[in-house]
């Protein structure tokens, strides 16, 4: 009878064993989920400029060429679809800031916020110089907000016309901490090709993994006016009219479009039609302000929102009525960005066939959109015309 119960319990145990066992296999745990897993594929690039007093030219093709920039980098796909275009801002070498902190200022995080990049250097001034390009590398690899996912495309994009290896910080060690990162580093050196090469700047692009270029910062872009240039423009006044601003900065931020429109008008018609492109495609993105664009996030945002966080000439009206204008100005929205897409394409086409027939122009932005090309067919990308 002993014997029994021994056997009979041991029986139970196996199968009790063999029942868990077999549960798990059934029931498997789920992985946790992860921050890079969820995270949305990125397109990042860091801007770090020279502001020392031999650099007006520098900025001025800057902000001449933000928004062509911006075209480039709206081309590009992976697995069909378009990543968030980040552009964050870091000026160098002004005498104006703080010693301490090695002459560097960030100017702008990495955002999708490209109204504020376009603020921020159009309010960038030169003075002084001190340049230390290990230093800048070194704060834009480590306080930036770079993503973790593998399919990210994280560029740094430097430029300026001091030796490259000033400062108590090694450029190599820091470009190296930069690699670390999956961050590849651009040099744009401003003058000379081989006074770069003499001065490091190539070789800080070799330790980079990145591509070394020289420009004349001191010449004007040259801009090719098309027959689409003034439709273009047009649509964007209709467009302009579509942005429903909410929150306590609705007001501010709608004025500051209207701001960074007439800073690019004020730059030429040519580069005011480039930013109605750009505003035309998915990167342009101003969910934190505008009704429009939250509602595609959140259908339910009118419901939530207070009376006060509304614009006036709505802050009287139904919840119905509300999400009736906002469905409307969405709509008119869709039509202006589609028929600002397609005169795009056609301008862009045009220019194509212009620039043939002249030699490129070496300039900050053709430096970058031609490495940014190369970059993202390398990450495989898709690039779309």
């Amino acid at each position: 009878m002993k014997t029994q119960l021994i056997l009979s319990a041991t029986l139970l145990a196996t199968s009790l064993s063999f029942a868990s066992c077999n549960s798990s296999t059934a029931k498997p745990k789920e992985p946790k989920k992860t921050e890079v897993a969820n995270e949305t594929t990125k397109i990042q690039v860091a801007l770090l400029l020279d502001t020392s007093n031999s650099m007006d030219g520098l900025i001025e093709q800057a902000k001449s060429r933000l928004w062509n920039i911006v075209n480039t980098l709206t081309t590009l796909k992976y697995n069909g679809k378009t990543p968030d275009i980040e552009i964050g801002l870091y000026e160098y070498g002004n005498d104006a800031l703080s010693a301490q902190a090695n002459y560097i200022r960030q100017v702008a995080p990495l955002t999708t916020d490209l109204d504020l990049i376009s603020e921020k250097l159009f309010s960038l001034r030169t003075n002084g110089g001190s340049e230390y390009c290990g230093a800048v590398i070194s704060d834009a690899t480590r306080q930036l907000s770079w993503g973790k996912d593998n399919n990210n495309m994280k560029l740094i994009y430097i430029a300026g016309n001091e030796p490259f290896n000033q400062g108590n910080i090694n450029y190599k060690e820091a470009i190296s901490d930069a690699l670390r990162n999956d961050i590849y580093v651009n040099t744009i050196f401003c003058g000379d090709q081989m006074e770069g090469i003499r001065t490091f700047w190539r070789d800080g692009a070799d330790a980079g993994k990145g591509k070394y270029f020289n420009i004349d910062s001191n010449r004007a872009v040259h801009y090719i006016v098309t027959p689409y240039d003034v439709r273009i423009s047009e649509c964007n006044v209709l467009m302009n009219d579509t942005y429903i601003g909410y929150g306590s900065m609705g007001y501010e931020k709608k004025m500051n479009q209207a701001t960074q429109d007439s800073n690019a008008k004020g730059v030429s018609s040519a580069n005011y039609a480039e930013r109605a492109v750009s505003k035309s495609k998915v990167a342009y993105k101003n969910e934190s302000w505008d009704l429009v664009d939250r509602a595609k996030k959140d259908k339910d945002v009118v419901a939530k929102l207070r009376k006060e966080e509304l614009p006036k000439e709505l802050q009287n009206k139904s919840k119905e009525e509300i999400q009736a204008y906002v469905d409307k100005k969405s709509k008119e929205r869709e039509v202006l960005q589609k028929e600002i897409t397609e005169l795009g394409k056609k301008r862009q086409a045009y220019i194509d066939e212009e620039m043939k027939k002249t030699k490129s122009q070496d300039d900050l932005g053709n430096a970058i959109n031609t490495s940014i090309i190369g970059f993202a067919k390398t990450k495989g990308y898709s690039v779309e015309k």
